[in-house]
């Protein structure tokens, strides 16, 4: 018997958005999903720190020989293209044929496909492959869409590939092609440590295990890495510093601080 369809859940406050927002944050914490992720090798230790610290479980092999089992017993898988050699390639078919099969929630952090047309045109094919959101930036995203960065071109594009996308940049855009957001949350300290947007895309990942709505679960990631990211930097001496009080800021956020410092605009 088919599974009916959940009415499409609309937001016409930012309250009840960061309400929202904040019952995610809370099954992550309480069910600590497992997150697989096939990163680049920059990224790998930060994104483990970052996913513990918000109460999620990180898991990286890339072995061909046991990445099918890792996927298939995670609750959702990340997908980053930054150091992309013949192994993450090989480790990736497989690992989304496993996602793909099992039905499980998995996301495109499509690195540097501004850089190098042959990695652009392997995000085109993996895009094709239906991934459930993708994070990146305004680069990033012009070349995969060959459309301008602001919030119309997000929307169309989304609507067209019926999937979630979140867009990082001095406001992050997110949208599905139906609902959109707009967040002013950050910190300009967050370009200045490596991996950052990579171990974003992650918790994207590990909100999409908790949150089969999409769109929800691409914002939430986003809005709560923000406020994380703001409340590093009051703390912060440096880059250095900055790294690890945004792993504090992530363990300790909670609906309270969302409330309080999320500002968000919902677009009809």
């Amino acid at each position: 018997m088919q599974e009916p369809i959940a009415p499409l859940r609309q937001f016409t406050s930012p309250a009840e958005f960061v309400s929202a927002v904040a019952a995610v944050l809370e099954r992550v914490r309480t069910k600590a999903p497992r997150v697989h992720c096939i990163t680049n090798s920059v990224a790998e230790n930060f994104t483990a720190n970052v996913l513990l610290a918000l109460g999620a479980v990180p898991s990286m092999t890339l072995s061909p020989v046991e990445i099918g089992a890792f996927v298939a017993r995670a609750d959702a898988l990340l997908v980053n293209l930054g150091t992309f050699g013949r192994e993450r390639r090989e480790a990736t078919s497989i690992a989304v044929d496993t996602a793909n099969q099992g039905g499980l929630p998995w996301i495109l952090d499509p690195v540097f496909v501004d850089r190098a047309p042959p990695r652009a045109t392997y995000a085109q094919d993996l895009l094709f492959l239906r991934p459930t959101a993708m994070r990146l930036n305004a680069a990033e995203f012009a070349t995969l869409a060959g459309a301008g960065d602001q919030l119309a071109d997000l929307r169309a594009y989304a609507r067209e590939r019926d999937i979630a996308i979140g867009l990082s940049g001095a406001r992050d855009l997110i949208a599905d092609g139906r609902r959109a957001v707009t967040l002013a949350n950050g910190d300009a300290m967050m370009a200045r440590i490596t991996a950052m947007g990579c171990a974003a895309s992650a918790m994207v990942g590990a909100c999409l295990a908790v949150e089969k709505d999409a769109f929800v679960a691409t914002a939430a990631a986003l809005t709560i890495v923000g406020v994380a990211g703001e409340m590093a930097a009051e703390t912060a001496r440096g880059p250095g510093s900055f790294a690890v009080a945004i792993l504090d800021a992530l363990y300790s956020i909670d609906s309270d601080t969302l409330a309080a410092r999320a500002r968000v605009t919902v677009t009809e």
